[in-house]
């Protein structure tokens, strides 16, 4: 892959991955493409050969690269698409920053996107899987967003065009999210602040935060409504059909189902991406066989083998 645009961001040509995931692995990209601005990515993708991938990346919170690498330009937003500002109700921020650091603004501003505190990664990922906590999902505080399409344009998205369901939304592939507006409901920055530590708290003593994870490995096995909500009527959890299989705490090389919480996939150091995906895959068999139910994935799996 040869005759890039020029860019005054920073590319960088067969970039390891592995250090830019939480958990640690897979292979290099062809390229990896860290824009300065909205103006570099946006020429950046209209002068890009069309025959070539892109592949947007946020945090790697959600991912594993599998070790063949990627044969595309991997697009991580960085500085410059991390600010978050804040007016009435309505925080304007951009794809970059992080869930937590968008909470904490908010809060510290009256606006209450509390549930956001606790999820793993950035908005811009949030916002593509419509990620949720406590009952609350980027879709009930999503106003609009802004994306640079394959071929460069900016372009303002709704609810509607995005059409959030449960742990996804309909962002065209190779469209690149660089600003969202949320809009939360006023609350009192000190009780905020409060149920934010103890949201923490509970986190940090039911889940493996101290290890290599990528947060949920699978979607609980639930009804959902046609707006992403989870359906009150179906409680069953993904931690729970992995415990009935008995696979809490099973390995595969280097990989391991969290003794702690079993639904949290960890590398223990040493784990390949395919240790990590061949585990799941087991999971994944041995639910189906003792219980009848097929788990999805919730951590992305992208690249070669």
């Amino acid at each position: 892959m040869t005759n890039l645009p020029e860019v005054r961001g920073k590319l960088t040509r067969n970039r390891e991955l592995s250090g830019l995931t939480w958990l640690r692995v897979g292979g290099p990209a062809d390229w990896l493409f860290q824009p300065a601005d909205v103006e570099d990515l946006q020429h950046f993708l209209a002068n890009l050969d069309s025959s070539i991938d892109v592949f947007p990346m946020g945090v790697g919170s959600n991912l594993i690269v599998r070790d063949g690498g990627l044969r595309a330009v991997v697009i991580r937003l960085g500085r410059g698409f991390n600010g978050v500002s804040c007016e009435a109700n309505r925080a304007t921020v951009g794809a970059a920053a992080l869930d937590s650091q968008v909470a904490r603004k908010a809060a510290e501003a009256g606006i209450d996107l509390t549930f956001l505190r606790t999820i793993p990664g950035a908005i811009g990922g949030a916002i593509c899987m419509n990620a949720g906590c406590y009952g609350s999902y980027i879709a009930d505080v999503f106003v609009s967003a802004k994306a640079v399409t394959r071929d460069g344009k900016l372009v303002e998205l709704s609810s509607e065009d995005l059409n959030f369901k449960y742990r996804q939304s309909d962002l065209p592939q190779g469209w690149v999210l660089v600003e969202a507006t949320l809009e939360g409901p006023s609350g009192d920055p000190e009780e905020m602040a409060s149920r934010m530590q103890h949201q923490l708290e509970k986190r940090d003593a039911t889940q493996p935060t101290k290890d290599r994870s990528a947060g949920s490995t699978f979607r609980n096995p639930a009804g959902f409504s046609s707006t992403g909500r989870e359906d009150d009527v179906h409680d069953l959890k993904a931690w729970k059909v992995i415990d009935n299989a008995g696979m809490r705490g099973a390995t595969v090389g280097g990989a391991q189902m969290s003794e702690k919480h079993s639904n949290f996939m960890i590398n223990t150091g040493g784990a390949t991406a395919a240790d990590l995906e061949n585990l799941g895959e087991e999971v994944r068999k041995k639910v189906l066989e003792n219980s009848g139910i097929t788990l999805e994935w919730e951590i992305k799996r992208v690249g070669e083998f």
